[in-house]
């Protein structure tokens, strides 16, 4: 899918100015609270008329100040789900879904209610009332009424705000289900980087109303932690796990790693750049329990520090260290370091 927007919009105090061209199933836009976000959720779906510009999805104009053109929400064929998930408190959940699928337009055959039920696993609630359902369970029922109204594009408006932990990644595998089984193309918002690049591949960054770049969501993570937005966290897709005494072995690229938590089958874990020592020679002997022999494959400009990126057995880590150790270890692209991390490092996502 192609989205093309070029739009302004004033209100009292604030004004958004964005233009981008994105292509791809899986599109995020990223910014801090208050950078217009919303406002452009709103001119996506019609909910808010632009002042000027246009908005086309596939090549299709939705909105067009000359020659005028403003497409109705109803007949855009995009479908949005909120923070919150609005759901109709007088209607059981099957009837909230057979709104949405009542909306579908005529001649779309469109996803079933069974199926949809099935695949976000809320097929026991359906003769329930909203009004008993969990926080986790009522953005599961938004989701499958927006799924069912056939959309060609559907808009999340940062919808894991709010939830812990556990609960947001078990939002996060239902949407990414969803896009496997359904091929819907989506476009994510949120202010949260980690959310990004769990759900996207793309993301289109907006600062105080403007587009400040459009990259691969990777690229954008390993800039925005060159601004002191924090450490870097590198994510570990592993597998196979094997007891080892109190550790755990786990096949992580080409090689093995040894992790303090347990995990059942494939499973993912975070690494913070912070937790990774650099060794320009085998130490030999330390106490941590993984030495990777890496080679440099870039430096990243981060102030005062600098992100290392290493290749491994066929995968990337990155690590950060100080601009003054880069000298003093002669750190430059090409070169073999090692890399030493704890086993107590690795934090699982759940």
């Amino acid at each position: 899918m192609r989205i093309d927007v070029s739009v302004t919009k004033r209100f009292p105090g604030f004004s958004l100015d964005a233009s981008f061209s994105a292509e791809g199933s899986r599109i995020g836009l990223f910014g801090p609270s208050g950078s217009g976000k919303s406002t452009l959720i709103g001119i996506l779906s019609g909910l808010i008329a632009p002042d000027t510009g246009s908005v086309s999805v596939d090549g299709d104009t939705l909105f067009s100040g000359s020659p005028p053109k403003n497409v109705a929400p109803e007949r855009r064929r995009i479908a949005v789900v909120f923070q919150r998930p609005f759901l109709f408190p007088h209607l059981d959940v099957r009837r909230n879904l057979l709104y949405g699928q009542a909306r579908r337009p005529g001649g779309h055959r469109g996803i079933s209610v069974q199926t949809v039920a099935n695949i976000l696993r809320i097929e026991p609630l359906l003769d329930r009332g909203v009004r008993d359902l969990s926080g986790g369970e009522q953005r599961r029922v938004s989701l499958a009424r927006a799924l069912l109204a056939c959309p060609r594009l559907l808009l999340l408006d940062e919808p894991l705000t709010g939830l812990d932990g556990p609960l947001k990644f078990e939002i996060i595998r239902y949407l990414n289900r969803v896009h496997e089984e359904f091929s819907i193309p989506f476009f994510f918002i949120s202010h949260d980087l980690l959310e990004m690049r769990l759900l996207t591949d793309r993301t289109i960054v907006l600062e105080n109303g403007r587009v400040a770049r459009s990259a691969a969501t990777e690229e954008v993570a390993l800039s925005w932690s060159g601004r002191g937005a924090g450490a870097y966290t590198n994510l570990l897709r592993i597998s196979g796990g094997r007891e080892l005494s109190d550790l755990y072995a786990y096949r992580w690229g080409a090689g093995e790693l040894l992790l303090a938590a347990k995990a059942e089958g494939d499973a993912l874990f975070e690494l913070s750049s912070r937790d990774i020592v650099l060794f320009r020679r085998n130490p030999e002997a330390i106490s941590a329990r993984n030495l990777l022999e890496c080679r440099v494959t870039r430096l990243l400009d981060w102030g005062k520090r600098a992100g290392v990126e290493l290749a491994y057995g066929g995968e990337t880590l990155v690590a950060e260290v100080m601009r003054e150790s880069v000298a003093e270890l002669s750190i430059a692209p090409g070169i073999t370091v090692y890399a030493a991390v704890k086993a107590s490092a690795f934090r699982p996502l759940r």
